[in-house]
């Protein structure tokens, strides 16, 4: 079996309070709605990640954590959390593959921002796609080891869940 990559940009977060920064915004209702959901449908695709990194940023983390809870299989020790993926370039994303060499690791998830995820999916796939809040793109990398990856390589995009688009709000 090849290796899978999952790229899932936060859920929808809260402007409601204008005195917190960027980095600190929370996840709002819909956000908070949609995440359990997204979850739910990764595992009954039989996607569930062995590894998660996610941004540091909160909405980035309670999009991670909402997500896990209830994408059945998911383990607290194989999530984390990385200072560098808040507001990465696609560049850093594709250095973390290019050096990840977890062999146990089948499914990994990216949990981040954009535009840098938008730009991570074309450069992978060839094709530009908007990567709404909660949605999360498929690759198969067409290797069955990680070491296998090389910079600059593309690969297969199997699927792409936008929440609205199959009726998750």
């Amino acid at each position: 079996m090849s290796k899978q990559l999952l790229i899932m940009r936060h859920a929808k977060s809260s402007w409601a309070n204008e005195r917190i920064t960027d980095f600190e915004r929370p996840l709002n209702k819909r956000g908070l709605r949609v995440t359990p959901q997204v979850g739910r449908l990764v595992h009954l695709q039989g996607l569930t990640p062995d590894l998660i990194i996610s941004s540091t940023a909160l909405r980035a983390r309670m999009t991670t954590e909402t997500f896990a809870e209830h994408c059945e299989g998911v383990v607290a020790e194989n999530i984390r959390f990385v200072d560098s993926f808040y507001h990465a370039s696609s560049s850093v994303h594709l250095d973390f593959l290019d050096r990840f060499s977890e062999p146990s690791v089948e499914t990994l998830m990216f949990v981040g921002h954009n535009p840098g995820l938008e730009d991570l999916v074309e450069q992978l796939s060839g094709t530009w796609e908007v990567m709404p809040t909660a949605a999360v793109a498929h690759f198969d990398l067409n290797v069955k080891s990680w070491d296998e990856l090389k910079l600059p390589f593309q690969a297969t995009i199997k699927n792409l869940w936008r929440p609205k688009e199959i009726n998750i709000d």
